[in-house]
């Protein structure tokens, strides 16, 4: 069983998120670069069927730039048993049609029986490219898992609904994404720290995926403009003097909130 874990460098949640109004771009120096929770995960799903089978192979792949390959190698002192970085200055803005065409060929050159994602990143926040990658690679995709059973040429689930609860199959080779429901991932100990540097971590370019980002032929998006939000404004104060009652039916009249 060779198992593809997709994980993304994003800025911390816990800091500045913006973007350069220049650009349109994020602001990777806003914040500290982090592993995102939701890659973290889904690692955690293959690890943990590693751990009790001992013919599976992880391995993590990332699209990044070329400083990311620390934050990557995270996944290696998790456990898994190689990395692949695809950085390359032409995916600079990648949209989303870019970066899956991107990733399913960097999978398909990896091979792979089961490409595990998160369902939705902390940044971009896109949520369409388990399923993207799924149709370019012509394999089964099943999202949004609340929980994954991984079986003998089959994989398995439970997706949530606004009304019900539903089970999914897949038959091997395919593709799932998992939701923040899936347990917290192990943190990366000593051991697995110092076996990381010598695991085999692989960077490719466009050139070596057989992509062209200038692709006539290929749907792109492009930014066409770009605004800062503007700061929030200071709300509006009532002081009763035995009338706040009024003063306030009034405001909620005018902003037709009633």
């Amino acid at each position: 069983m060779k198992i593809v874990v997709l994980v993304k460098e994003v800025p911390d949640t816990y800091g500045d998120r913006k973007l350069d109004l220049e650009t349109g771009l994020a602001d990777r120096g806003a914040s500290e670069p982090v592993l995102d929770e939701i890659g973290e995960r889904s690692l955690e799903v293959a690890l943990s069927y590693a751990d009790k089978h001992a013919d599976t192979e992880v391995v993590v792949m990332s699209m990044a730039p070329e400083g990311s390959a620390s934050t990557i190698r995270k996944g290696l002192a998790m456990g898994a048993a190689s990395a692949v970085h695809v950085a390359d200055e032409g995916l600079l803005g990648a949209d989303l049609g870019l970066t899956a065409e991107v990733l399913a060929a960097a999978v398909k050159r990896a091979g792979f029986d089961l490409v595990v994602a998160g369902n939705l990143s902390t940044d971009g926040s896109g949520g369409v490219l388990p399923a993207m990658i799924a149709e370019l690679l012509d394999v089964p995709a099943a999202t949004n898992l609340n929980s994954v059973e991984i079986g003998d040429g089959t994989v398995s689930g439970e997706r949530a609904s606004d009304g019900a609860t539903m089970r999914v199959t897949a038959e091997l080779p395919a593709v799932i994404s998992v939701t923040e429901r899936l347990p917290d991932a192990r943190f990366p100990n000593f051991k697995g720290i110092m076996a990381a540097k010598k695991k085999p971590f692989e960077t490719l370019s466009l050139a070596d995926l057989g992509v062209d980002p200038e692709d006539p032929e290929a749907a792109r998006s492009i930014m066409i403009g770009l605004a800062e939000k503007p700061p929030r404004a200071a709300g509006v104060k009532i002081s009763d003097e035995g009338d706040a009652g009024e003063q306030l039916a009034e405001f909620l009249v005018q902003n037709r909130l009633v």
